[in-house]
């Protein structure tokens, strides 16, 4: 039922044109539109997040969300001269030079937005 329809991710922003400034300025996402106080950006494949404000922002010590790349390499690379800083994860196998934690048949890597959410980059193996 529910795997039939598109998912979508929500982004917490305690300061929203804090956040807006990281995304939009930063990373160079172009918000699809502003709707209840929030902005949405579309993604590859008909995906799409909704970054919003609340108090609660940065308080899950899990990953908000992950984006799955052919390349993390490259991707890291590109992320790392827009100047995202990659967190320092030691979990479940060998970390590389580069930040990269390979296990359970993945390659992924960390970092935080402006709003203290964990964010995710996964290459598939």
């Amino acid at each position: 039922m529910l795997q039939q329809s598109p998912i979508y991710a929500y982004i917490p922003a305690a300061d929203l044109a804090r956040a807006r400034k990281f995304y939009e300025g930063q990373l160079g996402w172009k918000p699809k539109q502003e709707v209840n106080g929030g902005v949405t950006y579309e993604f590859a494949g008909g995906t799409a997040c909704f970054l919003y404000p609340t108090p609660n922002a940065g308080t899950s010590k899990a990953s908000q969300l992950f984006w799955e790349v052919k390349d993390i390499e490259r991707e890291l690379a590109e992320l790392k001269r827009l100047g995202v800083r990659f967190e320092d994860y030691d979990k479940h196998g060998e970390k590389s030079p580069e930040g990269i934690v390979t296990a359970g048949g993945a390659r992924a890597a960390w970092f935080k937005d402006s709003e203290g959410n964990i964010m995710a980059v996964i290459q598939s193996l």
